[in-house]
């Protein structure tokens, strides 16, 4: 029997972005790549200013939306992301912003 690949294991992914990332069409811009990626979840301000991305999947989608986050093409602009892997709860259907 062959082993599962690592990459396709659904994951959850639960980012926190900070810097400026609110008003700035920031959740539209995480919820399209995400869907793009084929990942459910969410995407919602919190108090501080920073912004909770929560996404389900295979774990190189969840991977590749990291990247994205961190990778200077965001609206507005990401100072940080800090990151938390988990076993997946069931987000979905579809990306949502909150």
């Amino acid at each position: 029997m062959a082993e599962t690949d690592a990459t396709e294991e659904t994951v959850r992914l639960t980012a926190w972005a900070r810097g400026r990332v609110q008003g700035v069409g920031f959740r539209w811009w995480v919820r399209s790549r995400s869907l793009e990626l084929g990942l459910a979840g969410s995407a919602t301000n919190l108090r501080d200013g920073r912004v909770e991305i929560v996404a389900e999947g295979p774990r190189a989608s969840c991977e590749r939306l990291l990247e994205l986050l961190r990778g200077g093409g965001t609206p507005g602009r990401v100072t940080g992301v800090a990151e938390r892997w988990g076993e997946p709860r069931g987000e979905g259907p579809g990306f949502h912003e909150r």
